[in-house]
């Protein structure tokens, strides 16, 4: 074989080489964007990089998983599904100090299920990780100043955290009877809350 033949196989696999490397990282981008949503994004954005980010969530995943994160007990769900009614209806008459409460129940989901609850920053990386889409939302109810905050802002603070909550507590789309239950009260509690904006004087 001649050296020019020789030289043009090295060429092709080198070539060859470095494809498969360039779709693998695509590859590994594509499935860290799908898990983690706007979250990737977002860090991307902060870092510069999305090489950086990548290296960034691929760490995050290995610290949440020697977490020991585990799902609550159907005891569990049942007694925080109750507390999240009753702060719901407070809602209605003392929206701020509803909004605060649910900030607080979360975090005691979180410390039940085994987030690290005492570090704020290592347990939202983890969220990041498992509940990456509700997280989105909760991110945007931490800079709302409660007591300036209108009715509608609070509102949707409350819906924001409700949506974590579900998604920790594992009561979201519609998983068992506490999901039912939780999802029955929250229509009602909703129309219940609409009626009372609506005769409410102007």
């Amino acid at each position: 074989m001649s050296t020019g033949a020789i030289i043009g196989i090295v060429i092709v696999v080198i070539v060859v080489v470095a494809a498969v490397v360039v779709a693998s990282g695509e590859l590994r981008r594509a499935r860290l964007r799908r898990q983690f949503g706007p979250e990737y994004d977002r860090l991307a954005q902060q870092l510069g990089s999305r090489k950086k980010a990548d290296a960034e969530l691929a760490a995050r995943k290995q610290r949440a998983e020697a977490l020991g994160i585990h799902e609550l007990s159907p005891q569990q769900q049942a007694s925080y599904s109750g507390d999240w009614t009753a702060i719901q209806e407070r809602f209605v008459d003392t929206p701020a100090e509803a909004v605060a409460a649910a900030d607080t129940l979360v975090w005691q989901v979180m410390q039940d299920r085994g987030y690290p609850a005492d570090d704020r920053n290592a347990s939202m990386d983890a969220l990041s990780v498992y509940h990456a889409g509700p997280l989105e939302g909760y991110r945007q109810t931490l800079g709302l100043r409660a007591e300036s905050a209108s009715t509608e802002q609070l509102r949707e603070a409350m819906i924001r955290h409700r949506a974590l909550f579900e998604d920790l507590a594992g009561l979201r789309h519609g998983h068992g009877r506490a999901a039912r239950d939780v999802s029955a009260r929250d229509r009602g509690l909703a129309a219940e809350d609409a009626s009372r904006t609506a005769d409410a004087p102007r």
